[in-house]
This record gives structure tokens, C-alpha cells and sequence, in this order.
């Protein structure tokens, strides 16, 4: 049997042939592997036209922490722009009106000075100057204090004393937010007026000494008070009674018609104080923010026009 030939090409050709057989196609993978082997080239064809798999970042505590303290800040800026700003707009509305209600009821009606007053729920009946706050600062009272009372500014409590008498005149007032009548009530010093005016009469009340005690409370009683007030703040059954302090929401105490004790019935022998409380801090009710106030002067209103000259004060 005759051994078949072997046809020897030249070695230029084989180079060439192997190149041909072995080269990639565009989309293939690289290595020289084919087109379709074990289906690696399909894929790779899909993967060029959709684009390769990403893998998805992971979201860390952090990043959540930081969502919800963003979401926090911008729910806070939001309640405190309708608290400081939005609500003063609509309280401002409703003291407009009861001021020219009250204005209103005094400039047409005839009452009797001698005649105990009884206000109406929700209506005006006086008005709070406090001249250490400016020219400007005018509320009027209303009887009550629920929280549509205390939207139309500062409010009464209906189981105390009213304006002059013997007692203690209780006064609750906002301190951020729909109208903010207490919100510098913080800034009160020793002897500032705050003067409260009635359809008969200007009545004069001056803050007790704050955070003093003995001789130095005595000297500034000594300022503002009467001589017979002076003895009773200095060392009387007034001395523990503070012109302004903290306390707690509980401490109904502070209204009482001897503040700091359970004593509820005014006596002729007690002296006329006024007593005005708010939240504390701003933006929080956790504590209450008290002044305590005594009437010094009481100036009838008898057709003469005279005003106490307490409003002067700055």
C-alpha cells in the first residue's frame, strides 16, 4: 500500500490559516476561545447589548440615620414657622377683635363701680400694659383659658381674683406662637408696672423682689412698695413669695389668693396681687414660668382723663 503524501505548505500559509482560526470575534471573549463554547459568546452578545449587571450599593445605618435626622429638621422648621409665625397671624385677628369689642362695650355702656363684675366666657372685660416691653405692648384679657381663649391673647382664670380686689388676679398668657403676650416675660426686673385697666379704673401692680432675701429683699421692696407692703414682702406672710420663678405644671399653688398655699378664699386683710404664668422654655410645656405682681395704685377713671404715669415707664 503506497504511503499517502504529505502536501508541506509553506510556512507563511500555516501562520496565516492558524491566525484565521484562532482570532476573536468582536463581542467574543478574549483567550481565543469560540464564538459559542459552552455558550460563553451568548451571553457576551447578550451582555453587549444590555449593558453588564451592576451590583446595588448597600444602604448603611448611617445613611438612614441621616435620612430620618434630615426629615426630623425639616419637620421642626415647619412646626416652629406655624407655631412662631402662622398662629400670631390668626391671634392677632381674633385680639383685634376683642379689643374693639371691649372698646365697644365701654364706650356704650353705664356700669356701676360699686357692682361685682362677672365676665363672659371668651370675652374681653381688661387690658394688660406692661411699659418695660415698649409703647406697643396693649393686650386685652379674656375670661378663661382654654386654648381658643388664649388664642385671642392672655387669659383669665375664671376661679381668681379680678383686677383691684383683694386676692390674687391670675393672668395665663402664650409665650411662643398665637400671639406670644408673655414671650419676654422673662426679662421682667424688680418693680416693673404692669398695668391693667378695668371700664372704671387704672390699677398699678409692680413686681416683688426677685431671688432676694432679707435686707437686700427689704431694699427693693423699698423701691416700689408701701411701707406697710415693704414689712409684710420682707419678713410678712409675703416674704417667701418670689416675683418671678420656674415651677412645675402641677403647682396650682401659684393662683391661689396667697400664692404658695392652699389658701382659694380672698381675705380683706390680703393684699392685691396679680400673678401671670406661661410655658417653660420657649417651644416646650415641661415647666411653668411665674411672676407674681403687687397693686400699688389704683387711679379711678372719673371723666378726668388721667392715666397712671406707671404707662411712661420704660
Amino acid at each position: 500500500m503506497k504511503k499517502r503524501a504529505t502536501l508541506l505548505l509553506p510556512t507563511w500559509i500555516t501562520e496565516v490559516k492558524e491566525a484565521m482560526t484562532s482570532s476573536t470575534a468582536p463581542g467574543a471573549p478574549s483567550g481565543g476561545e469560540p464564538k459559542h463554547r459552552h455558550g460563553v459568546g451568548r451571553h457576551s452578545a447578550s451582555e453587549s447589548k444590555t449593558g453588564s449587571h451592576k451590583k446595588r450599593p448597600r444602604v448603611t445605618f448611617t445613611q438612614i440615620l441621616g435620612e430620618v435626622l434630615l426629615t426630623a429638621g425639616i419637620l421642626f422648621f415647619l412646626f416652629a414657622f406655624y407655631e412662631s409665625y402662622w398662629t400670631n397671624i390668626a391671634s392677632g385677628k381674633a385680639q383685634n377683635e376683642a379689643n374693639n369689642q371691649l372698646q365697644n362695650q365701654w364706650d356704650n355702656e353705664r356700669v356701676n363701680p360699686r357692682k361685682k363684675i362677672t365676665p363672659e366666657l371668651g370675652a374681653a372685660f381688661a387690658r394688660m400694659y406692661i411699659p418695660a416691653f415698649g409703647s406697643d405692648f396693649q393686650f386685652a384679657i379674656v375670661e378663661g383659658t382654654s386654648d381658643t381663649d388664649l388664642e385671642a391673647g392672655p387669659g383669665h382664670y375664671q376661679d381668681t381674683q379680678l383686677p383691684g380686689e383683694k386676692g390674687n388676679f391670675a393672668v395665663a398668657g402664650h409665650r411662643v406662637g398665637k400671639g406670644a403676650p408673655f414671650n419676654d416675660l422673662g426679662n421682667l426686673r424688680t418693680c416693673d408696672a404692669v398695668v391693667v385697666e378695668t371700664q372704671n379704673a387704672w390699677n398699678v401692680y409692680r413686681v416683688l423682689p426677685i431671688d432676694s432675701f432679707g435686707e437686700q429683699r427689704r431694699a427693693e421692696a423699698e423701691r416700689c412698695l408701701t411701707p406697710e407692703q415693704i414689712e409684710r414682702v420682707a419678713h410678712g406672710d409675703y416674704s417667701n413669695i418670689s416675683g418671678r420663678y420656674i415651677t412645675t405644671p402641677g403647682d396650682v399653688n401659684t393662683i391661689s389668693s396667697l400664692p404658695g398655699t392652699d389658701i382659694t378664699t380672698a381675705g380683706e386683710d390680703m393684699e392685691s396681687v396679680m400673678t401671670m404664668t406661661t410655658c417653660h422654655p420657649q417651644f416646650s410645656n415641661a415647666e411653668r414660668m411665674i411672676v407674681h405682681a403687687m397693686l400699688t395704685e389704683t387711679i379711678p377713671k372719673n371723666g378726668s382723663g388721667e392715666k397712671p404715669a406707671a404707662l411712661e415707664e420704660k
